[in-house]
């Protein structure tokens, strides 16, 4: 069974920074994409970003490009999201999703099978 916890999520003033870490039991990220999506109120679950193991392979929403940083730890077997120059509109519930299905692409939200349970992250202006 595998479990995938998100954490770190919270309130920041605009222009701030956070961290989110997911960090993953009963498979390990070395073999499978995992990425990070988000959800607003009233909004459908969106794209944020995805990395693939082999070769590295990052991927970005345009609205975070620059911004935000995808990153692993294998011995940890966490994947983080670095993101930086906050903005209100980033305000949302993000969670952390592992598809074992290399072969689509990775910002596609139905190729995930499994998704943590998610982290608010809250930006004020």
């Amino acid at each position: 069974q595998v479990q995938l916890v998100e954490s770190w999520g919270g309130l920041v003033q605009s222009g701030g920074s956070l961290r989110l870490s997911c960090a993953a039991s009963g498979r390990t990220f070395n073999t499978y994409p995992t990425g990070w999506f988000r959800q607003a109120p009233g909004k459908v679950r969106g794209f944020v970003a995805a990395l693939r193991w082999s070769g590295s392979f990052t991927y970005y929403a345009n609205s975070v490009k620059g911004r935000f940083t995808i990153s692993r730890n294998n011995a940890k077997n966490t994947v983080y999201l670095q993101m930086n120059s906050l903005k209100p509109e980033d305000t949302a519930v993000y969670y952390c999703g592992q598809t074992g299905d290399s072969s689509r692409h990775p910002s596609l939200k139905g190729a995930y099978d499994y998704w943590g349970q998610g982290t608010q992250v809250t930006v004020s202006s």
